[in-house]
């Protein structure tokens, strides 16, 4: 079974912020997938369900995926504790959910203050970068051997802390660009479930425009 996690603080007050961005994109891969995140389970919204690699032919298939690919069953994740105890939730799901391994089977959704906005960085496994909920995880899980996909959300100017900055609402202008971006990293985190982090990484990494 593969684990999705997205990132967040709970409740209308942190919505639409930073921080939540991957709270975000992972409602968004589970409504295009068609899973409901109705269940109250470990301390998080949670849902389950099936998802199929696309067929030959259509946009989303991919030239590393075998034709007989099994659909895989996916359980995901949006915590409802603060950002700072995530773990708490991450850790109950692993103890309850046939997980085989968390190197392979679970991805994590994140912000990330040092990458430009609107920017993917999908990793095999790493440190937190000072990101408090991937630390919280770490600890409680024993590892940071997991996979995450950060989305930028910029650094802020330098009078202005990054602690306030994570908690702010994104722009106007932002907000119109999230339109696209939203659907887009939504679209990595079924790429990395389906044919795995390294052809993910070499399609959603590069930066678009500079070819980087």
């Amino acid at each position: 079974m593969k684990i999705v996690v997205g990132l967040g603080n709970p409740g209308p007050r942190y919505a639409a912020t930073r921080h939540n961005i991957g709270a975000r994109i992972v409602d968004r891969f589970a409504f295009d997938r068609g899973i409901s995140l109705t269940e109250h389970r470990f301390e998080s919204r949670f849902g389950r369900g099936r998802i199929s690699p696309p067929v030959d032919g259509t946009p989303e298939a991919s030239p590393e995926r075998s034709a007989d690919q099994p659909d895989l069953d996916v359980g995901v994740l949006i915590p409802q504790t603060y950002m700072n105890h995530c773990g708490i939730a991450v850790a109950a799901a692993l103890n309850e959910l046939p997980v085989d391994d968390i190197r392979t089977d679970l991805l994590v959704v994140v912000d990330d203050l040092d990458l430009p906005f609107g920017r993917l960085r999908i990793r095999p496994r790493g440190g937190s970068a000072g990101h408090r909920g991937l630390e919280d995880i770490a600890e409680r899980i024993y590892s940071s051997d997991f996979s995450r996909l950060r989305f930028g959300i910029g650094r802020p100017e330098a009078d202005i802390d990054p602690v306030d900055w994570v908690l702010r609402s994104f722009s106007r202008a932002e907000e119109a660009a999230l339109e696209e971006r939203i659907p887009l990293a939504a679209e990595a985190v079924s790429s990395i479930l389906i044919d795995g982090v390294v052809p993910s990484m070499n399609r959603y990494n590069p930066d678009p425009e500079s070819g980087d």
